[in-house]
């Protein structure tokens, strides 16, 4: 068996138009699809723009049991990693839209970074790595270890 990628999570959100608002207009991100399914449900996709990542399909909850998954889909833990070419224009400009971030930008051996909140409470770190001097030996990467 050869598994090719990862090319879609789901999210679970309380409102399509909320979520894609927030996706779309908020962080930048590529609506792929918006188009209506049976039962009043959406197919909504969105993905960072020029990104080579997996995309989300945001899912609006349908009963309690989702509901109470809403910003709570990894336990607490730092769920998504948007990896950036330039944190401090990212950064920035998602702190003028209004973007909630958790912490100031710090430095690590392996980047920049600095975690921010969707309107859900899940979480997410902003990253943008340090390019090895050197070609890549995968037995001695940098490993990225979030707080969370």
């Amino acid at each position: 068996m050869t598994i090719q990628s990862l090319f879609l999570v789901t999210l679970v959100v309380d409102d399509y138009d909320r979520a894609k608002a927030f996706y779309c207009d908020g962080l930048g991100f590529d609506c792929l699809q918006d188009e209506l399914q049976p039962e009043g449900k959406r197919w909504v996709v969105v993905k960072p723009r020029g990104g080579d990542g997996a995309a989300f399909l945001l899912a609006q909850a349908a009963d309690e049991t989702q509901r109470a998954a809403i910003g709570n889909q990894t336990g607490g833990r730092v769920g998504f990693f948007l990896k950036t070419d330039d944190f401090a224009r990212d950064h920035a400009a998602m702190l003028a839209v209004g973007v909630r971030f958790l912490e100031e930008p710090r430095h690590e051996v392996y980047g920049t970074v600095a975690v921010f909140a969707d309107p859900y409470g899940n979480t997410f770190d902003l990253i943008q790595h340090t390019l090895p001097p050197e070609p890549l030996d995968c037995d001695r990467l940098p490993v990225h270890k979030p707080r969370r």
